[in-house]
């Protein structure tokens, strides 16, 4: 009898969730989403970029623009979501009692980011379409921004990784010459370097090969990544627009006349906007960033001077200095020169961005708000 007992089959909990779990039939499988591709190799016009939700259903889809189903990428945190609040400490840094926000060296480590902002080794030529490049033009390299802006949100990607993305393209465009077949590939593979330096888990060369529909194939792309970094000399690091606009967006923030997550929002807006505007590239991107939160202020509050003496402290930059970039990016956000690229403005159209596309700024900034804050 003893041994009958050894013998029996314990009935464990475990051994009873799985047999309950047997019973239930599987869910029927969800069929895989569908991703658009598009594939860049012509761009002598805005026409060669069509994506699948927006092209005529009575049409077939050429060739190159096929969309097959896929394998689900996973969903990794967007930072844009969560944004962190902090009191602003009095030098436009952060919380003084967080050790991990460095309050009591912010200012000596903005002074270093300003400083390498300006080596000519991280500048793009504020001219190079001109002086360096004979096959693209400045209306292809802002075709190429807003897919990348749809690639970034397929794959949802940090807003670090898009600006640093632009800037490695810049700076490649500013010193080597290449064909209008070759700027997608550029593209795709400055994005594969931004987002193994930014992403936790970044998307692989298979993937960046997959949405510009299998033009390139991944030894072109890793050859491309090669060249990059080669010429970047494995400097990935290198301040960008959002690196300055996080400190500012701050300062601009203390004296809570707004919602704070919509400032934030419509300051990244207004950021992105510079990336698709090769007139943009003149600028530095702390002048971009300080100029974003500018007219973001402006854009809130039409009817009180948006500069003042904290972001003046904060930025190191009177008003005057910023003027030209200020009217570039008011320009982009009232669309005055009509573009059709509009990847941009259809992300920050969503809930998640407070819908900031549509807050309309004056079309005229006051040219007393050029003369400064009364200090």
């Amino acid at each position: 009898m003893a041994d009958k007992e050894n013998c029996a089959p314990r009935l464990t909990r475990a051994a009873s969730k799985r047999a309950a779990s047997a019973q239930v039939p599987n869910p029927p499988a969800q069929p895989p989403a569908k991703r658009k591709r598009v594939a860049l190799s012509e761009l002598p016009t805005l026409s060669n970029v069509v994506t699948l939700a927006t092209a005529d259903p009575s049409t077939p889809p050429p060739s190159k623009l096929k969309s097959k189903p896929r394998k689900k990428v996973e969903e990794s945190d967007d930072r844009e979501l969560a944004p962190v609040e902090v009191a602003a400490s009095s030098d436009g840094g952060s919380d003084v009692d967080d050790p991990q926000m460095c309050a009591h060296y912010a200012s000596d480590i903005y002074q270093y980011l300003r400083s390498m902002e300006v080596e000519a080794k991280r500048r793009p030529l504020a001219k190079y379409m001109e002086t360096v490049q004979s096959d693209v033009t400045a209306n292809m390299r802002s075709i190429l921004v807003d897919w990348l802006v749809e690639v970034a949100e397929e794959y949802k990607l940090v807003s670090d990784t898009l600006h640093l993305t632009i800037s490695y393209i810049d700076r490649f465009l500013s010193f080597n010459a290449i064909n209008r077949q070759r700027l997608q590939l550029l593209g795709v593979s400055s994005m594969l370097i931004a987002s193994k330096y930014e992403e936790i888990s970044p998307p692989n060369v298979e993937d960046f090969c997959y949405i510009t529909d299998n033009t390139y194939t991944k030894q072109e792309v890793v050859r491309m990544e090669s060249d990059i970094l080669k010429f970047l000399k494995f400097e990935m690091g290198n301040p960008t627009i959002k690196t300055f606009l996080r400190r500012f967006i701050q300062a601009g923030q203390e004296d809570g006349k707004y919602s704070n997550l919509q400032f934030e929002f419509l300051g990244s807006y207004l950021a992105e906007l510079s990336l698709l505007d090769y007139g943009c590239v003149q600028f530095l991107p702390s002048v971009i960033a300080a100029s974003a939160v500018f007219v973001a202020r402006f854009t809130l509050d039409p009817k009180s001077n948006p500069w003042n003496k904290r972001l003046k402290e904060c930025t190191g930059y009177n008003v005057s200095d910023l003027k030209e970039c200020i009217h570039a990016i008011l320009d982009l956000q009232l669309n005055k020169k009509a573009s059709t690229l509009l990847s941009i403005r259809d992300k920050y159209k969503q809930h998640r961005f407070k819908c900031v596309p549509s807050l309309v700024p004056p079309t005229e900034i006051p040219a007393i708000y050029f003369d400064g804050p009364k200090l």
